[in-house]
């Protein structure tokens, strides 16, 4: 009898080839996509291409019914993956087949492919749900605002949990068709261009299409009752514009607000390059919110933004997001600076058209506003943290560090710079870093001491290197307290828009 012998190496082999490779290579993917704020924002495994929503809506019982198809491409092999979604589930199918689900954590839905999925490869998943987004919170808040007549999907960090299925983080933009159904006599409003709408049986429904990369949280729907208007810009740009019926005092400055939006946009390619996308708008619904949104194609605006009269400031805000912020949008959420300070600072570039105080002027208000031990000065605009994500600082430092850049290099270059970032980036996603990089390229000047003074530092820069930016330091008063700076004119409207992203809301931890 002749036996064997199997040494331990051998043995170790021959189990591996025993093992299938399904079990061995393939892994769930992670239920978070790796932002440093919101660890749980976005999932791992998969990028998505397409979202194509259909959706029913009925304002009186807030319920929502949809079908989501969701075109993605594998990342890894996957034997599991999670999307993003807080509403009830009843199907998912993937590739056609029925898959297994189950809701975990505040907002995960899991899902378990019939046959595992293979890398690099294109992906079909349909998702049925239904629910009523009011009830949906996450640590006590919410993005769904019900409305008299209907209600609205608009906010940030994320807002896309309320309403549709998502790898919910903009570091995965995808194009958009949106359909929604609502009682007819109400409309429904969402991203990019209305590709048809029809009536049968009670139900009208709405047909969108943003056809751009779009981050899910800039993705928007509201239903209601709204006055519509329509144009197209000179190169033939549709344009519309939408207000709530029930806007009472507030209708009139809208209105002399959001039907600018063409001129501001046509002056900021000016500034920033081309428009990147497909349509032109903005809506304004009857919700009880202080704050706007740069929702890609069509901003939302809240009605107390205009309680004070007509406030063009805000529209320049927003609009300067579809280059900053929605074309090129943070790679991470620390990376918030790259939206706010360039927003921010496009309202300063208006301020200075319209002869209501210089960015200069405004830059040293700015510098001259806050001593030392304020605040203010400790909230670092490169890396503000979550909980000051939408801090002030974040806005008007962020805006003063554009103007010590401006000062350092020069207007040709600045301008160049402020042009050509978007083009290099966009549709994409970009870190501070990659604009300090970008800047110091077309400079040719080393900029990182700079950016660290102004964007990085929790504390006030000194008047040595504010006088270095370029910025006018008033001189210390002989005794007493020092004068008041001198307020530039447009100070006041660009005040108002600071609750632009006032998001009514406490951090969220690790969400």
């Amino acid at each position: 009898m002749h036996r064997r012998i199997i040494v331990p190496s051998a043995l170790a082999a021959s189990f591996l080839l025993a093992i299938p490779a399904s079990a061995a290579d393939y892994v769930p993917g992670a239920p978070g996509i790796g932002d440093s704020y919101y660890p749980t924002s976005g999932n791992g495994g998969y990028d998505v291409s397409h979202y194509d929503l259909r959706l029913r809506y009925q304002p009186a019982t807030d319920l929502l019914e949809g079908t989501a198809t969701i075109l993605a491409t594998t990342r890894q092999n996957l034997s599991r993956f999670n999307l993003d979604l807080g509403l009830k589930v009843s199907e998912v199918r993937v590739n056609g087949r029925v898959a297994k689900f189950t809701a975990s954590g505040d907002h995960e839905l899991e899902v378990t492919p019939a046959v595992p999925l293979e890398k690099n490869k294109e992906i079909s998943v349909v998702v049925r749900y239904a629910g009523k987004p009011s009830e949906f919170k996450v640590d006590g808040w919410s993005a769904w605002a019900r409305t008299p007549d209907g209600a609205v999907a608009a906010q940030e960090p994320d807002s896309a949990a309320w309403w549709f299925p998502s790898n919910d983080h903009p570091l995965d933009k995808a194009t958009f068709d949106v359909s929604v159904s609502v009682p007819a006599g109400h409309q429904a409003i969402s991203n990019g261009v209305l590709q048809s709408q029809s009536t049968a049986l009670g139900w009208t429904r709405f047909n969108w299409r943003s056809d751009k990369p779009q981050a899910t949280y800039l993705a928007t729907l509201a239903v209601g009752k709204f006055d519509i208007t329509t144009d197209r810009t000179a190169n033939g740009l549709p344009v519309l514009n939408a207000y709530s019926k029930d806007l009472g005092a507030n209708a009139g400055s809208a209105r002399a607000s959001i039907e600018r939006t063409t001129e501001v946009a046509e002056w900021l390619e000016s500034v920033f390059g081309p428009y990147p996308f497909n349509a032109l708008g903005g809506y304004v619904p009857n919700v009880t919110s202080g704050f706007a949104l740069e929702t890609q194609t069509r901003p939302f605006y809240s009605p107390r933004q205009f309680a004070n009269g007509a406030n063009v400031s805000v529209v320049v805000h927003e609009l300067a997001h579809q280059w900053y912020g929605d074309s090129v949008s943070v790679r991470d959420w620390k990376d918030i600076w790259i939206n706010e300070g360039f927003a921010r600072y496009g309202q300063w570039l208006w301020s200075e058209k319209e002869g209501e105080g210089t960015a200069q002027e405004l830059a040293d208000y700015v510098y001259a506003l806050r001593g030392a031990d304020d605040p203010f000065w400790t909230v670092k605009p490169g890396d503000p943290g979550p909980e000051n994500q939408f801090h002030g600082a974040v806005y008007d430092r962020g805006a003063l560090a554009l103007q010590a850049l401006r000062n350092e290099i020069g207007d040709e270059d600045f301008f160049a710079v402020l042009k050509g970032w978007p083009q290099q980036f966009a549709y994409g996603n970009a870190r501070v870093a990659d604009f300090v990089r970008y800047a110091e390229r077309v400079s040719g000047k080393p900029l990182a001491e700079l950016f660290d003074t102004w964007l990085y530092q929790p504390s006030k820069p000194a008047a040595p290197a504010a006088a270095a930016a370029g910025l006018s330091v008033p001189a210390p008063a002989a005794r007493g307290a020092a004068p008041e700076p001198v307020r530039p004119k447009s100070w006041k409207k660009i005040a108002a828009t600071n609750t632009v992203h006032d998001h009514e809301r406490g951090g969220r931890g690790g969400h």
